[in-house]
């Protein structure tokens, strides 16, 4: 039997695949999986990754890389019209550049118990700043978080095996 998903639930599902797609393949670089899509009237503007090992730049995270490709294709730093999506609640940084990007929507997977700043550690968004956008808590949150715990197990077992 079909499963048939509320009219909304859709394409958030859609579009959460696709970030989890990016963060499938930061995991293929070795790193941490996070993947973020940047989303405007259903229409995917860009995409990230988290990339902080390959470019040892402390800055790349997927929800960065995913605005700044925003911002790029529309011309302007105002993502008002925008969504993102990513796997993982945002850190401190990431939901900093929410704000200031001043992106509509955030939808994410996984809770951040050590860095989440959408509600598991603070929540950035409910301070008195001069946005605060809707958030969509654990959307698929299972799917994404079996994304992390995979890497991290992997990541422990090749270290036990003296791979790294």
């Amino acid at each position: 039997m079909e499963t048939i998903l509320p009219p909304l639930a859709q394409p958030d599902e859609n579009i959460m695949r696709l970030a989890m797609e990016q963060a499938r393949l930061s995991a293929l670089d070795g790193e941490v999986p996070v993947g973020a899509v940047v989303v405007r009237d259903g229409e995917v503007i860009s995409t990230g990754r988290n990339r902080r090992e390959l470019g040892k730049n402390a800055l790349a995270h997927a929800e960065l890389e995913a605005i700044d490709g925003a911002c790029k294709a529309l011309g302007g730093w105002r993502l008002w019209q925008c969504e993102l999506y990513v796997t993982l609640e945002p850190c401190p940084m990431c939901a900093g550049a929410i704000i200031n990007a001043r992106i509509r929507r955030v939808v994410y997977g996984a809770s951040d118990r050590k860095a989440g700043s959408c509600g598991s550690v603070i929540n950035l968004f409910d301070l008195p700043y001069n946005h605060r956008p809707e958030v969509i808590a654990g959307f698929m949150g299972e799917e994404c978080g079996q994304l992390l715990t995979a890497f991290f197990r992997t990541l422990r077992e090749k270290r036990k095996e003296g791979k790294l």
